[in-house]
């Protein structure tokens, strides 16, 4: 008749303190700008109020394995999470029932740490954070710049990525958000208009003009590319190697495939020019039909390029999966008719010292 009386008894959750300072410096040291969030957020391990705990096989990834914590850059940053200023911060803003307030200084550690993972997205939402993300770039650059002008390429062309890295899209909806990397969608851009003529062909362009181009497709920011437009044609070539190579650590596995490529179209010229000839009664019917048998079809050179097959794939297709895997590749790349087909074909100029740098012509 009477219910069971019920036990009003609270037990207040118990959290281990190590484990919050700890789950702490690893997403400093790790430069991860979502956990350091999600840390603080309604729903954190971190919480009293939260009844997520950290002891769960699902925020194992958010504590430090004994490898981790031997790091020096853990140890700092751990040193910096343990410090009494940051622990009462951290304190406060954990028992506040408001969005929290993070720490600047575990903010910045957090940013330059992303900066040297090549995290850059979220070094730059770190940065913007703290209203230093513009001036950080800024000085990025500037530091970039003083390498090429003492020669060291390697060291300018990692600023620019870094400071391009750096990027923020204020037009981004809901809110503002770091740029990403969209060669898919710049690629087709710059392969927009059909080239009716060999100047029109991007690979084809006088080499300053290419370079230009090329930079500012490379760095994704046409703005940030306009600085090196000072530079030595010999600067610039040189950077831009660096700049393929550090985008693309498969470079030469492309490279491989665009020498095929190339065999394919002198290959594919080479029977062009035969039928021509017999429609000029230069060969004989036998080898015109021996000819047709051993040809390749034209398809075959977008196909080697991207290095497999595209089910009915057009040609912007093939061209925005080349973008995605190898970013430089398009930009040695154009648009062809071929019998009622468009597909995209390897193209460069043997003379470009663009060409030579990045290993499409054997020096």
């Amino acid at each position: 008749m009477f219910g069971k009386k019920r036990n009003n008894d609270t037990h207040e959750k118990q959290i281990d303190p190590e484990l919050i300072t700890k789950a702490f410096a690893k997403a400093i040291a790790d430069g991860d700008i979502v956990n350091l969030k999600f840390l603080f957020g309604p729903f954190s391990p971190a919480r009293k109020t939260s009844p997520e705990r950290f002891e769960t096989e699902k925020y194992s990834y958010m504590i430090a394995v004994d490898d981790q914590e031997n790091d020096p850059v853990f140890a700092d940053a751990l040193r910096m999470v343990g410090s009494p200023e940051i622990q009462k911060h951290i304190e406060t803003e954990l028992a506040a029932n408001r969005p929290a307030q993070l720490p600047s200084e575990l903010v910045l550690a957090l940013g330059d740490n992303a900066v040297r993972l090549k995290k850059y997205t979220s070094a730059a939402q770190a940065y913007e954070l703290l209203r230093i993300r513009a001036r950080m770039q800024e000085q990025t650059l500037e530091l970039a710049d003083e390498a090429l002008d003492v020669g060291d390429i390697k060291k300018a062309a990692r600023g620019y990525v870094i400071a391009t890295g750096l990027e923020y899209d204020y037009a981004a909806f809901p809110e503002p958000l770091p740029k990403t990397p969209n060669y898919q969608m710049n690629a087709l851009i710059l392969h927009g208009e059909y080239p009716l003529s060999p100047e029109d062909c991007l690979p084809l362009r006088e080499t300053s003009a290419f370079l230009q181009i090329a930079l500012g497709y490379i760095l994704l920011n046409n703005e940030i590319a306009a600085r090196l437009e000072k530079r030595s044609i010999e600067t610039r070539t040189e950077f831009l190697r660096e700049l393929v190579r550090m985008r693309d650590p498969g470079w030469d596995g492309f490279l491989a495939r665009y020498r095929e490529a190339i065999k394919l179209r002198h290959e594919f010229a080479e029977r062009i020019r035969r039928a021509n000839a017999i429609e000029s009664g230069g060969e004989s019917d036998l080898e015109n039909e021996i000819d047709k048998s051993q040809g390749e079809d034209p398809v075959e050179m977008p196909r080697a390029l991207l290095g497999r097959t595209i089910d009915n794939g057009t040609w912007w297709q093939y061209l925005k999966e080349l973008a995605y895997t190898h970013p430089a590749a398009i930009l040695f790349t154009t648009r062809q008719l071929i019998g009622g087909d468009e597909i995209i074909v390897p193209l460069h100029n043997d003379e470009s010292p663009v060409a030579k740098a990045l290993g499409l012509v054997s020096e």
